[in-house]
């Protein structure tokens, strides 16, 4: 019941003096949103703006916004395998645009495990209130 409560909570205002600039969505092919949304507001509620690239993106949609926002946390949710296989593709992607070191990666979802996390370098979260404390961490 808690992921229709979840589901059914108002939007978060906009933070007025942000504590960082996350950049969150599900990595093609994944269309399951609802843990990401959850994760999203909970972020917001927490005083960080947040920029969704949505459902199924690629890897150059997460870097050109991680570009045009200036963010310093990329939070990506992975909730099926062909997803996960796509990661590989995302840190790629964040390399290539000589991201990789500037921002924390923060990673979850029913198809991803600690260690897929931390093979590319990103933090674990296995729920909201994970996701929430990771991004204070890494902004402190």
């Amino acid at each position: 019941m808690s992921w229709l409560k979840s589901m059914m909570e108002k939007e978060p205002p906009e933070p007025a003096n942000p504590l960082g600039t996350v950049v969150i969505g599900n990595i093609e092919p994944d269309m399951h949103d609802t843990a990401k949304e959850a994760v999203r507001k909970a972020l917001k509620r927490a005083g960080f703006k947040t920029v969704d690239v949505g459902k199924s993106a690629a890897p150059q949609v997460f870097v050109d916004k991680i570009k045009e926002s200036n963010a310093n946390i990329l939070a990506v949710s992975v909730n099926t395998v062909p997803a996960k296989n796509n990661i590989p593709k995302l840190d790629e992607a964040l390399k290539s645009a000589g991201l990789k070191e500037k921002l924390i990666i923060i990673m979850g979802g029913a198809a991803i495990k600690k260690e897929d996390a931390e093979a590319i370098g990103a933090k674990f979260g296995k729920n909201k209130e994970e996701g929430v404390a990771i991004a204070k961490e890494a902004v402190a």
